[in-house]
């Protein structure tokens, strides 16, 4: 090849080298080990305000955030000693004062006593985290207080429970004759045991998710579906309700007795609260092992759903899908949340006035 045109070849690869440099996007240096930066884009002294003069005439140090210094000095160290630096990142100063993260990659010459350095500006992305982390520090600082919250509401109800159950136990019933007062003073009596015990069993969940370790024991389908049947005896009573329960299938699951109580309980309470009608509830409750999968299936001839209007809706927060005074939309969201929160699933089937089943796998 002639000469001239090797020499035409070289210029044009040292004219796209500048152009290269000089139209980057990115932040490209070149530093001596003094600490100098020896040559700069014009994207650096765009971003950080300076003039070219005053980059090249002072420490690089000198426009490191202070508290980032010491740091960025250790590191520039090492890079002179052979090791590369892979997205390194610090704070600079603008010459109006503000800060900037920069993420940075150099490799060292050591021949020439010289690092070359790209840098990114990350300041946005930094800022986002910063943002996030903001937030998070917030929602667990709300989530606390309602801990507290929970904790001092369950505690102040405990009194007025207890002087109730004091004055039960100063009552003298033998010398009440009338056996319907009497059932009603023992329903009442009931109640607030049950009440008390419910405070106690919330709290202790409350304690075992304050430390990550939520209680798992054996359960006894019928014994803990009984237990819940005796808390709302009075409810049962009035309400009519056929409750037809077979267990024979899968007669324990490894669960959390406080969970399961309160699917028993909200499930229970929903079909008698979502009764048609001039129609008298009837419910099913069974087990079945499906596969090695253990589920519950619970049943009803209650108001049902419209799953076309409800879709993923049903397990929601305050969602209400009839009119009720004591309807609060939340049953159905503690159901979900105390399945899902133990790894297990819910599925509904229902429709209009035809009742709704409900599938929940352990």
């Amino acid at each position: 090849m002639p000469q001239a045109q090797l020499l035409n070849s070289d210029a044009v690869i040292d004219y796209n080298f500048e152009l290269f440099f000089e139209l980057s996007a990115d932040l490209l240096c070149i530093a001596g080990f003094d600490g100098f930066f020896k040559r700069i884009n014009p994207g650096v002294s765009k971003l950080l305000g300076y003039t070219n003069d005053e980059l090249l005439s002072r420490p690089i140090n000198d426009f490191v955030y202070i508290e980032d210094r010491a740091v960025t000095s250790k590191v520039r160290g090492e890079l002179t000693r052979g090791k590369p630096l892979i997205n390194f990142e610090n704070r600079y100063v603008t010459k109006n004062g503000e800060l900037v993260w920069l993420a940075w990659t150099s490799m060292n010459i050591d021949r020439d006593q010289m690092v070359f350095a790209i840098a990114k500006n990350i300041t946005y992305r930094r800022r986002l985290e910063e943002e996030r982390n903001a937030l998070l520090l917030n929602m667990t600082k709300v989530n606390t207080d309602l801990r507290k919250l929970t904790f001092t509401t369950a505690h102040d109800l405990r009194s007025p429970i207890n002087n109730l159950l004091s004055i039960f136990s100063l009552l003298n019933v033998s010398k009440i004759e009338d056996q319907e007062t009497l059932g009603y003073i023992n329903i009442l009596k009931s109640a607030s045991e049950n009440l008390k015990q419910t405070l106690s069993d919330y709290v202790d969940v409350l304690v075992q998710k304050e430390s990550a370790n939520q209680q798992i024991e054996e359960l006894d389908f019928n014994e803990v579906l009984n237990g819940v049947l005796r808390s709302i005896r009075s409810l049962i009573e009035d309400s009519g309700v056929t409750i037809n329960a077979d267990f024979s299938q899968l007669k324990t699951v490894n669960f959390n007795k406080t969970y399961l109580q309160s699917i028993f309980l909200n499930l229970l309470t929903n079909s008698i609260k979502y009764a048609k009608p001039g129609c008298l509830p009837v419910i099913s409750i069974q087990t079945s092992p499906i596969n090695g999968i253990k589920q519950l299936i619970f049943s009803d001839n209650c108001l049902g759903f419209d799953m076309d209007k409800v879709k993923d809706k049903i397990f929601g927060l305050h969602q209400k899908f009839h009119h009720h005074n004591d309807s609060k939309g939340i049953g159905l969201y503690l159901i979900y949340n105390h399945i899902t929160s133990m790894g297990g699933r819910i599925s509904v089937e229902s429709k209009l006035n035809e009742g709704a089943t409900f599938t929940i796998t352990f």
